[in-house]
């Protein structure tokens, strides 16, 4: 499967009022590059040091690790690769293990960054499903991934995978799940105060609100709240969506009046295939767009009510010292 943007097709500008809908992929581009994030644990470990002796064997514990089990990390190469509980923020989830050997027997060449992505889809999907109970939300937040085996093990004819599954942005970096993944929501959602990069015209993964980005989060909401007999089409989806994320915003924003700012309100829609499978959430956000309508524009700071600060009164003095004080006074005169 090749992805393409179709964010800018999905640009729905009302004539007077810009605060209608402005409407984004739900699938990520993260999605398929994170297919490719299959991570080689080859140091060469001096075996003299304990510290990197201990990294090591807990990076290979992680690399072996069963079904069920949790993994997460914290450098960009997975170095320090360690298997923890699922009730913690984790990176990936195994799901399975498979053998390629049938179709790359002992010589083959070791695949190319294209051939692991059909490779994972092919072979991981499946495992994912069965290990999940249920299939895979196709636009939701769960992916499949895979750890292939190091070059050096690769040739010595290593062809065993780690199927897994994990939470790719839609700029490729992993989000952090927390909870088994069989009790996860796929709806491909983001907390409200969430604000996401600005990728070319497009959106990438969590930032910083103060600096520039695409959209802010301002609301999830549940479609089935108000369509519970089942997936409605994506016009009565807008509908009523139109009316619920303007109030949103309102509650937000404390009523900040969006067109002012150049901004505009928009909103996530579902598929029919995600409802199918429970994703029923979907985001109201606020973004602005380009002039010429190709894409979306850089924004700046939040668009969050600011909390109301109140300088803390003085204490009142307790009982006791007051009437010590107050006796003391009397004493003196």
């Amino acid at each position: 499967m090749e992805w393409m943007s179709d964010d800018h097709a999905r640009f729905r500008l009302s004539g007077g009022a810009l605060r209608t809908q402005l409407l984004m992929a739900a699938a990520a581009v993260g999605a398929i590059v994170a297919l490719a994030l299959s991570w080689v644990f080859s140091w060469q470990v001096e075996q003299e040091d304990p510290v990197l002796v201990a990294r090591e064997q807990a990076r290979q514990q992680a690399f072996h690790a069963p079904a069920g089990s949790c993994l997460t990390w914290s450098e960009p190469d997975a170095a320090d690769a360690r298997t923890i509980s699922c009730a913690e923020p984790h990176l990936f989830e195994v799901v399975g293990v498979v053998d390629i050997s049938d179709k790359f027997p002992q010589g083959a060449p070791s695949p190319d960054l294209k051939l692991w992505r059909q490779i994972a889809q092919e072979h991981c999907s499946e495992p994912a499903e069965k290990y999940l109970g249920t299939k895979l939300d196709p636009f939701g937040k769960l992916t499949v991934g895979l750890l292939r085996p190091p070059e050096a093990k690769w040739a010595e004819g290593d062809r065993q995978l780690r199927c897994g599954v994990q939470w790719a942005g839609p700029g490729g970096e992993l989000q952090p799940l927390t909870g088994p993944a069989k009790e996860q929501d796929q709806s491909m959602v983001w907390e409200p105060g969430t604000c996401l990069a600005l990728m070319g015209k497009t959106v990438g993964d969590p930032v910083d609100c103060a600096g520039p980005h695409s959209y802010e989060i301002v609301a999830t909401l549940d479609l089935k709240d108000r369509f519970e007999d089942g997936w409605p089409n994506q016009d009565d989806q807008q509908t009523w969506l139109d009316v619920e994320c303007n109030k949103a915003a309102d509650k937000y924003t404390g009523d900040a009046d969006l067109d002012k700012k150049g901004l505009i309100l928009g909103w996530d829609v579902r598929e029919q295939e995600s409802w199918a499978v429970g994703s029923t959430k979907v985001n109201c956000k606020v973004g602005a767009a380009l002039e010429d309508g190709s894409g979306l524009a850089v924004v700046k700071g939040s668009v969050k009510k600011a909390e109301k600060t109140t300088t803390p009164s003085k204490p009142a003095e307790p009982a006791e010292s007051a009437t010590k004080k107050s006796g003391e006074s009397g004493s003196g005169g």
